[in-house]
């Protein structure tokens, strides 16, 4: 199983910008969680962040056809406005979890919209670093339940 793991604009300023909202937690304190959480070698964990939209989207797109590929995406600001990404992520048909640090329906209006919400395997924003574990947590029991099944 492959998952990328994607962080969007300002995301490399965790642990520093806005603590109030985001937390203490760097963007490499949560890769090293994440890294610790596969206790059996079976899950590839790879991650990118970028502040630029066109190096997300092709990322996204070089991942097109890969077998047992799922991503992680922290779209940050580009959660309101990138019809790119979305695209991309369409495009590829990658299964995919959608996470925020923050809850991005308790702020401002212009947050409340989001261009990825309504093709993601699932939604978790608002409990902080946490929430990328969880996207993890909820990938791996999908893994499991189609070994189990299938």
């Amino acid at each position: 199983m492959n998952i990328t793991v994607l962080n969007g604009p300002n995301l490399n300023l965790l642990g520093q910008r806005e603590p109030e909202i985001y937390g203490s937690t760097t963007l490499d304190d949560i890769q090293t969680r994440m890294n610790g959480y596969i206790k059996d070698g079976s899950v590839v964990l790879e991650f990118m962040q970028s502040n630029k939209e066109y190096e997300l989207v092709e990322v996204i797109q070089s991942l097109m056809g890969k077998k047992n590929q799922f991503i992680i995406i922290n779209p940050a600001a580009f959660t309101h406005t990138s019809v790119a990404i979305r695209d991309a992520l369409q495009a590829t048909q990658i299964p995919f979890i959608e996470v925020h640090l923050s809850n991005i329906y308790a702020r401002e209006d212009f947050r409340k919209k989001s261009y990825f919400s309504d093709i993601a395997i699932g939604t978790i924003s608002g409990l902080g670093a946490n929430g990328y574990l969880l996207a993890l947590n909820h990938l791996l029991t999908l893994r499991d339940r189609c070994i189990t099944l299938g």
